[in-house]
């Protein structure tokens, strides 16, 4: 089960569903509004995600919010089990949010866990620790509902239009790719895939030797070419030959390229999420960061330290996912998997979103 039990209010309290079907349930015509307080926890290989939010008429007014980098997946590819510091990082972070749910009053929450928890050994272990030290209760989720929740909360951000639409999220441990087509105006899930190269696990495939040396330049081309092989069996079912594609992305390598591009002294959300930028001059982005040195890549306002080193294997992957499904633009969305559990969580509560 996928919910939230340390010390919060017993009268109002209540679990999220561990499991969701393909689509929420058709709510109920409620417009009043709500006094219940909802939380989504997502988990990544790289970062920890908190949001907390009411419902309103037609959507949600968010209340908090937290977002820390604790690589939870670092070492994983090479040892098959989460590192102790690793774990330290996300207990530590969740921790925050527990406090946060907890001061907020939050009458039902939904926690999950991806790709890290997914592959590694002591992935329960951890999980079981989390319980214990937080009283957040996470649900390790499979990919398909991974790439349903994704698609749940960024898909208002789609270009207007009824082509078929690809809509991908590039993680820490994995990259979710989406085909989706309009019914009745609603997107509706066509096929989906789960690569197992996210910007983590794709860097580690290099090493900070090859990445950071002379031949990197080399480096990423293995990492674009282990992605594209990754997609192969998916980009074989994809239609061909149809006009008004359209492709959205929600990860922080499309945010930060996106910074980039409108070349933001600093990240700035409202900028950056619902844009549209040419598919070509992400291209020209990702290969100008692919050619600096980490030095050159953290100098850049959007990019900085802390994601210096994994950026690059963000490019490499969103240049495989442009070659599968060459759409004029990339839509950006700084929205996902917690987004998507608000709404399916409100949904089933009956509110209209």
């Amino acid at each position: 089960m996928a919910n939230f039990i340390a010390s919060a209010p017993s009268q109002s309290l209540r679990h999220g569903p561990s499991q969701q079907g393909p689509a929420p349930e058709k709510p109920s015509d409620r417009r009043f509004p709500s006094r219940h307080t909802y939380g989504a926890v997502d988990l990544g290989t790289n970062n920890c995600r908190l949001l907390i939010a009411r419902p309103v008429d037609g959507g949600f007014t968010v209340v908090d919010a937290f977002s820390r980098i604790v690589r939870l997946g670092e070492g994983l590819s090479r040892t098959g089990a989460l590192s102790q510091d690793a774990m330290d990082r996300a207990v530590g972070a969740l921790s925050v949010c527990a406090d946060k749910l907890r001061r907020r009053n939050v009458s039902l929450v939904r926690s999950v866990a991806t790709e890290a928890c997914r592959r590694a050994e002591n992935g329960t272990a951890f999980v079981d620790r989390v319980r214990n030290e937080t009283g957040i209760v996470l649900d390790i989720i499979e990919p398909q509902e991974e790439a349903r929740l994704a698609v749940l909360g960024c898909h208002k951000l789609l270009e207007p239009g009824d082509g078929p639409a690809l809509i991908f999220d590039i993680g820490g441990g994995s990259t979710e790719l989406v085909l989706v087509d309009q019914q009745d105006g609603v997107p509706k899930i066509r096929s989906w895939w789960s690569a197992p190269w996210g910007v983590v696990s794709l860097t580690e495939s290099e090493g900070k030797a090859a990445l950071e040396g002379p031949e990197r330049l080399q480096a990423y081309g293995r990492m674009r070419e282990r992605a594209r092989r990754a997609f192969a069996a998916f980009a074989s079912t994809l239609p061909s030959d149809v006009e008004g594609i359209r492709l959205l992305g929600t990860s922080g390598t499309v945010t930060t390229l996106a910074s980039v591009h409108l070349a933001l002294p600093a990240y700035d959300r409202r900028a950056v999420d619902g844009l549209h930028v040419p598919v070509d001059a992400m291209q020209k982005i990702s290969s100008m960061i692919a050619e600096m040195d980490h030095e050159e890549r953290a100098a850049l306002p959007c990019i900085g330290r802390d994601r210096a080193d994994l950026v690059v294997a963000g490019c490499a992957i969103l240049e495989a996912i442009v070659e599968i499904w060459p759409a004029e633009k990339l839509g950006v969305a700084d929205r996902g998997i917690r987004e998507g559990i608000l709404r399916s969580l409100m949904a089933r509560d009956g509110h209209l979103l």
